[in-house]
C-alpha cells in the first residue's frame, strides 16, 4: 500500500484524498516508510518531524484547519518538505550554519503558515548548504546529499535536499528557494521540476533583503501539473512582504490544464547565449536535440538570445550586497564559523564602491530591456538547465566545463543567474540523459509575472518527453564520470 502511495503524483495524491479514498495519515504514513528506505542513501531530509506530521493529519481528518479547502492550491493532508533554510514552528532549522546548530523557532515562516493553512503537512526539513549558499547541498551540521540517479554525484543547490525528497519518493512536494539557480539546477541535475516565480509571486516574509529581487521562494516537483499546484498553494499577495501581488486570477493548476489550446507560437533557443557561456558538448547537443518536441507540436524555434553584456560581474556585485545585508554581523563576529564561499561573498559586497553598485544596477536594467524586447518576438525562451550535467559530490563546483576553467563557484550558474536579473520566472523541466545516464534538463523562461506562460509549455514538453514516468527512483550508487574535454 505504501509502495503504491508514493507512486502518485501531488495530483493524483490530492484527488485520493478529496474523494476519501486515502486520509492524510494513511499518506504521512507512506512517506516515513519510504524515508525510512532512502534516506540512508541520499540525506535529503536530516530532520524529520513526524509526530508533528501525524498530529496535523489527525487534526484535518477530525475537520479541524480546513477553512481554505476546495480554494486553489488546496492540498488537504499531502505531505511536503521544507528547506532548512526556512522556520518551520518547534522543528529545529539551521540554515545549515554551526551557529544554528540547536536552533529551533517558535514560529513558522509566512510561507510555511501558508503551505498548513491550505491542507499541506510538514514531515521533515530538506538539506542545504550553509546559509543557501553553493551549488552542491552540504554543511558541517548534516553533510552532503547526494543524487538519487547516481549517489557519487552532487544534487545541486542550494534546494538540493528538496530535490531529492521528491525524486525519491520521501513526500510529493518540495519548497525551496532561489537565487541563482538553487532550484532550477537540482532539478535538472535530479529529473524533477523546479521553478524561479517572479519576484512578489510567493512570499518571502521575514529576510533582511525584502526589498530585493535576487532571492525567491519556489515549488519543486515531480511533475509540472504538480508543480503548478504547489504554486497556486504557495502565491499569493503577503502583508509581511512589500514585494508581493494577489494570486491570478485563473489559477497555475488550470491555465496547465489549458496548455494545449495555448501552446506558444515562437520559441526562442540558445544553448550558451551566443557563445558567453560554457556549456558541454553534450548538454548542448541533448538540449538543441530536445527542442524538436517543440517543433512537432507546430512551434516556431529560432536560435536567439539577448546581449549577456557585462551582466556576469553585475550579478557577483549585486549578489555581494545581498550577503553584506545578510551576513555582515555574522562575519564581525563569527568568521570562523563561516564557509570561505560566505566570506568571499560578503567581503566582496563589502569592498564595493558606490559607484560599482550603480553601475550594476545599470548593468541590470540594460538586461532587462533587452529580455523584454526579446519577449515581444518571442512567447518563450528555453536553454539548459544546467551548463554540465552533476559532478562528483565531494567537489564544492566544477573545476571547468568544456575546458574553460572557473574563476568563483558562482561561475557556472550564468544560465540560471542571468534570468534571475531579469526577474523572469522559469521552469527546469528534464529532457533526457547523458552518455553516463546523468539526467539533462531545459529552463524554460516566460516574460516577468508569466509563470503561467513558463508552466504550460515546459507542461507541453513534459509529455512529449515522458520523463517523468521514471519517477520515483531507488537511489542508485555509481561511479563519477570524467570531466569533458573542451570543445
Amino acid at each position: 500500500m505504501a509502495s503504491d502511495l508514493i507512486r502518485l503524483t501531488a495530483t493524483e495524491a490530492v484527488a485520493a484524498l478529496r474523494r476519501g479514498d486515502v486520509s492524510p495519515l494513511e499518506l504521512v504514513e507512506a512517506a516515513a516508510e519510504r524515508i525510512a528506505e532512502v534516506e540512508p542513501a541520499v540525506n535529503a531530509l536530516p530532520t524529520l518531524c513526524l509526530d508533528r506530521a501525524r498530529d496535523h493529519a489527525t487534526r484535518l481528518i477530525a475537520g479541524e484547519g480546513r477553512e481554505l479547502e476546495g480554494t486553489p492550491g488546496w492540498l488537504g493532508g499531502l505531505p511536503v518538505s521544507i528547506k532548512d533554510l526556512t522556520d518551520v514552528a518547534g522543528v529545529r532549522t539551521t540554515y545549515g550554519s554551526p551557529l544554528f546548530r540547536d536552533h529551533v523557532p517558535e514560529r513558522s515562516h509566512p510561507v510555511v503558515e501558508r503551505i498548513e493553512a491550505r491542507g499541506g503537512i510538514v514531515i521533515g526539513k530538506s538539506n542545504t548548504p550553509e546559509f543557501g549558499a553553493g551549488g552542491s547541498t552540504f554543511n558541517e551540521v548534516f553533510g552532503r546529499t547526494r543524487n538519487p540517479w547516481n549517489t557519487s554525484l552532487t544534487c545541486g543547490g542550494s534546494t538540493g535536499g528538496g530535490a531529492v525528497s521528491v525524486a525519491t519518493g520521501e513526500c510529493w512536494l518540495a519548497q525551496g528557494t532561489d537565487h541563482g539557480g538553487s532550484t532550477r539546477r537540482p532539478g535538472t541535475y535530479c529529473l524533477v521540476a523546479g521553478l524561479r516565480p517572479s519576484p512578489g509571486r510567493i512570499t518571502r516574509g521575514t529576510p533582511g533583503n525584502l526589498f530585493s529581487p535576487l532571492s525567491v521562494q519556489g515549488p519543486m516537483a515531480r511533475t509540472i501539473p504538480d508543480l503548478a499546484l504547489f504554486l497556486d498553494t504557495m502565491a499569493g499577495w503577503c502583508a509581511q512582504d512589500p514585494l508581493t501581488c494577489d494570486a491570478p486570477a485563473i489559477p497555475y493548476a488550470e491555465a496547465v490544464s489549458r496548455a494545449e489550446a495555448e501552446r506558444p507560437s515562437r520559441i526562442a533557443f540558445t544553448a550558451d547565449f551566443n557563445g558567453a557561456l560554457p556549456v558541454d558538448r553534450e548538454t548542448r547537443a541533448l538540449c538543441t536535440e530536445a527542442m524538436r518536441h517543440f517543433e512537432a507540436m507546430g512551434c516556431v524555434v529560432e536560435e536567439f538570445a539577448p546581449d549577456l553584456g557585462e551582466l556576469s560581474e553585475a550579478f557577483l556585485v549585486l549578489r555581494s550586497q545581498h550577503f553584506v545585508v545578510d551576513r555582515e554581523l555574522q562575519l564581525r563576529d563569527h568568521r570562523d564559523a563561516l564557509k570561505p564561499d560566505i566570506v568571499w561573498n560578503t567581503e566582496r559586497g563589502l569592498a564595493a564602491t558606490p559607484s560599482r553598485l550603480a553601475w550594476a544596477e545599470r548593468e541590470r536594467a540594460a538586461f532587462f530591456r533587452r529580455v523584454r524586447a526579446m519577449f515581444e518576438r518571442f512567447d518563450i525562451l528555453v536553454t539548459p538547465g544546467a551548463p554540465t550535467p552533476a559532478f562528483d559530490v565531494m567537489l564544492r563546483n566544477p573545476e571547468s566545463i568544456a575546458g574553460v576553467k572557473l574563476e568563483n563557484y558562482m561561475a557556472g550558474s550564468m544560465l540560471t543567474a542571468a534570468i534571475t536579473m531579469a526577474g523572469c520566472p522559469a521552469v527546469a523541466v528534464p529532457c533526457g540523459f547523458d552518455r553516463h545516464g546523468r539526467p539533462v534538463g531545459l529552463q524554460v523562461v516566460a516574460p516577468h509575472r508569466r509563470e503561467d506562460r513558463a508552466l504550460q509549455a515546459a507542461a507541453l514538453f513534459e509529455q512529449a518527453a515522458g520523463l517523468a514516468r521514471l519517477l520515483p527512483i531507488d537511489p542508485r550508487p555509481g561511479t563519477v564520470p570524467p570531466p569533458e574535454a573542451a570543445a
